[in-house]
């Protein structure tokens, strides 16, 4: 079993960055998706980011 992180800035990143690595791995287990935000001075700032448990 093995593990792959992806963290992007926007979710459409993360879209195809998942979805680029689901096209060579098709033994996937499961699928981890998780969204943080914080405050930075006065902006928002975002991170989308995705677990693929795979063999």
């Amino acid at each position: 079993m093995k593990v792959k992180i992806f963290d992007e800035s926007h979710e459409s990143d993360l879209e195809n960055a998942v979805n680029n690595f689901l096209e060579d791995h098709k033994d996937i287990i499961d699928i981890k998706y998780q969204v943080s935000i914080s405050i930075f001075s006065e902006e928002q700032v975002y991170c989308f980011s995705a677990m693929i448990i795979y063999k």
